[in-house]
């Protein structure tokens, strides 16, 4: 079994500043890599449902590969653009696939807990507002007020819940998997027994990151409206995803080897190479 280390509270900010001090040692590699990422799933999105389906399937191979990427530039090596796919060595890919299982899990159980909170009476009545808002969109607003909003907020409380708890099986499992081995549900185990025993640390990351990813929205929010006004509304919002996933996934990638080293350890991190030039 692992040994789990016991980190301060204030180390869930040294995880997402290590990430992104990361990012600013190798911006333009780790971009171009987020980049990818965010064009793959772009392009996957307009062609239809099944390419959606296999970016999402694909979705933990390219975030291995993004934290292999991070743990090179800590390195002082190169993060190529290659590495985006090195999850899939190894025979690592099916253990990656498997920490796709607690997204699958905490929609299920989101589903028979909203099946469970509303009445048939009341599930009726979110059909006949969905449907015509989606004939009518500019009565949103007042055909929402028309919701059961008492139990539709208890809902997206309880769904809060469950996504944190699912995270915890899967937050540091992918640098378990790629560093030492592990099958997915062992690095899942080990994932959970850290973040158990961190909890605060993991608290304050969580709160620094919604608020990152909030002044980030915004930010991206004022470059996609003029981005819209320049070249139009959608070639707009799609250069915006892109610039989301440039400089979020990066980072996030970066958050989560940094949390592994501190609270899982790390396998020994080669030299770096003399001379690198980093962007």
């Amino acid at each position: 079994m692992t040994d789990v280390r016991k980190v301060p509270a204030g180390d869930g900010a040294e995880w997402l500043l290590g990430g992104f001090a990361l990012l600013r040692r190798a911006p333009l590699q780790l971009g171009l890599l987020g980049l990818i990422w965010g064009a793959l799933s772009a392009l996957a999105s307009m062609i239809g449902s099944f390419p959606a389906l296999a970016m999402w399937l694909l979705g933990p191979v390219l975030f291995a590969g993004l934290i292999h990427a991070a743990r090179e530039v800590d390195a002082g090596r190169p993060a190529q653009p290659a590495l985006l796919f090195h999850g899939l060595g190894n025979g690592r890919a099916l253990s990656l696939l498997t920490l796709l299982l607690p997204q699958i899990g905490a929609l299920l159980v989101m589903g028979v807990v909203f099946f469970a909170m509303l009445t048939e009476s009341e599930l009726q009545q979110i059909t006949s507002v969905v449907e015509q808002i989606q004939a009518n969109p500019a009565a949103q607003p007042e055909l929402i007020q028309t919701l059961p909003q008492d139990k539709i907020s208890q809902f997206f409380l309880l769904a809060m819940f469950i996504v944190i708890v699912a995270g915890l099986f899967t937050f540091v499992a992918t640098p378990e998997i790629l560093y030492r081995g592990r099958s997915g549900f062992a690095a899942m185990g080990a994932s959970l027994r850290a973040c158990l025993r961190n909890l605060p640390a993991l608290l304050v990351m969580t709160v620094l990151l919604v608020i990152t990813f909030i002044a980030l929205s915004l930010a991206v929010g004022l470059v996609s409206g003029l981005l819209g006004w320049l070249i139009g509304a959608a070639a707009g919002q799609f250069v915006s995803q892109l610039l989301i996933f440039a400089v979020l996934m990066p980072v996030l990638a970066g958050l989560v080897y940094h949390a592994w080293r501190r609270m899982l350890g790390d396998s020994p991190v080669p030299p770096p190479v003399p001379g690198m030039v980093e962007a």
